[in-house]
């Protein structure tokens, strides 16, 4: 029975498809005007499992993650880079894809980009025209007005007088309230457009959500995810816009289930672009093995804060390095995993508690510490069943302890300049001239190589 923490109720309650057994997950994604930093990656790795369990879970999903390429953001960064708006969310989509590969995510089943879906937000602004929530200004915007949509602040529990004292509301003389959001955004000179009935134009970003999510996967669905930090305003947003769009009834509920992810944090602040504070995934990854970064990021329940810093990276690679050492000896296998076996019990009753992540990787642990002793291959291969389910453990031993993490590490050894210096090692100690093997075992020790002496020999792995 899975369970997920609604952010809109506030509760955790027993997940209830609309139309079992499909499930529909929207997920909001990158604004591409940059690299993917580590909060980024958190929102698509956390999604990702979530997904994942869904799919194990036996659920016909359409999972969709959305791409954001039409923006302030991305007009300022293109014009001052010289380059038109597409050719800079191309390069950057490019990037995001590639990070994404790397750290095991797998692909949604749909990924559509705001500028496809200009004719779909239209129709949505037009509705709301229609139904009294929206009104065009001289200026040539279209604006929602908030206090004309009953319950507007219950995804993030402000209310109205709360939020026209805030620090948040953007004072706007086109605006008839201060509180009222831009739907509809009149051209400027240079900037990219498209034409309305209000004139030529762009979309707001919260209507970009509503447009592409319904278009997608109905006027009601079951999940909407994304950052905590989405919550308010765009979540908040999107809400009005849709069910103020949507016809009346049953349908005008836009979206059962809510979630937010926790914020990456670095000294006790939030990771942001705008604070000068943010590791690019592309940074981390120099210096880490993708699925280090990947099982730093699983250790963690979703809901929680995640608290960067090198040593909790280190600590993500030694337990990894756990993992893989009880591993080794045993091939990679495709075994599923065996639902009725205890372990698997436990992983499951975990998982289906709000994706308890951090408690599944305890089950793993414990798995481990069994195999060393056992060195049973049906537990190994159900290790890795499980660990599979998580974007984990699905490489050859061997692979993942030999490899060099990156930059971090140039400088170290090669592969076959280690293999020469065991074989010289060896030949040294035949030889009886114990000083040079101890001094050739410092030698790859000071380098960051582990040997271990065994009946069959000399084997290796990186400290």
């Amino acid at each position: 029975m899975l369970k997920i923490y609604n952010t809109l109720t506030r509760a955790k309650t027993r997940f209830i498809p609309i139309a079992p057994p499909k499930v529909g997950l929207y997920v909001c994604g990158m604004t591409v005007y940059d690299y993917c930093h580590l909060g980024h990656a958190r929102v698509m790795i956390v999604f990702d499992l979530v997904q994942r369990w869904l799919r194990a879970s036996g659920y016909r999903l359409s999972y969709v993650r959305n791409i954001t390429d039409i923006d302030d953001k991305i007009i300022k960064r293109a014009a001052e880079n010289g380059e038109s708006p597409a050719v800079l969310t191309e390069r950057f989509i490019k990037a995001m894809h590639e990070d994404a590969a790397a750290l095991g995510i797998e692909k949604p089943d749909a990924e559509p980009r705001a500028t496809d879906y200009i004719d779909d937000m239209q129709t949505l602004i037009a509705r709301l025209q229609t139904n009294g929530l929206a009104y065009a200004v001289p200026v040539g915007d279209v604006n929602f007005s908030v206090r004309k949509f009953a319950g507007y602040g219950r995804l993030s529990g402000k209310s109205l007088e709360d939020l026209r004292a805030g620090e948040r509301v953007e004072v706007d003389a086109a605006k008839q309230d201060p509180l009222d959001f831009v739907l509809w955004k009149r051209a400027k000179e240079g900037e990219p457009f498209w034409k309305s009935p209000w004139g030529a134009g762009r979309p707001g970003w919260h209507i970009e959500c509503s447009a592409m999510s319904t278009r997608l996967l109905g006027e009601h669905f079951d999940i909407h995810g994304g950052g905590q930090d989405l919550q308010f305003p765009h979540h908040e947003n999107e809400i009005a816009q849709s069910e103020g769009a949507l016809a009346e009834g049953a349908a005008r509920h836009f979206v059962n289930v809510w979630m937010h992810n926790g914020f990456v944090r670095v000294d006790n602040q939030k990771m942001s672009k705008s604070l000068g504070n943010f590791f690019t995934v592309r940074e981390i990854l120099k210096r880490y093995d993708p699925e280090v970064v990947r099982f730093f990021i699983a250790r963690a329940h979703y809901r929680s804060p995640l608290n960067y810093s090198d040593q909790h990276l280190d600590d993500a690679r030694a337990a990894l390095t756990r993992f893989y050492t009880a591993l080794k000896g045993f091939p990679v296998s495709a075994v599923p995993p065996d639902w009725n076996g205890p372990y698997a019990a436990r992983f499951r009753e975990a998982m289906d508690d709000d994706f308890n992540t951090p408690e599944a990787l305890a089950v793993l642990f414990d798995m481990a510490n069994e195999l060393n002793k056992s060195r049973s291959p049906e537990l190994a291969a159900q290790l890795r069943a499980l660990g599979r389910l998580l974007g984990l453990l699905g490489r050859d031993s061997e692979e993942f302890l030999k490899a060099a993490t990156g930059s971090a590490d140039a400088g170290t050894l090669a592969p076959e300049q280690i293999e020469a210096l065991i074989a010289k090692r060896a030949a040294a100690k035949k030889a009886k001239n114990f000083a040079e093997a101890d001094g050739i075992r410092k030698e790859l020790t000071d380098a960051g190589i582990v040997l271990e002496d065994g009946p069959q020999g000399t084997t290796w792995r990186r400290a």
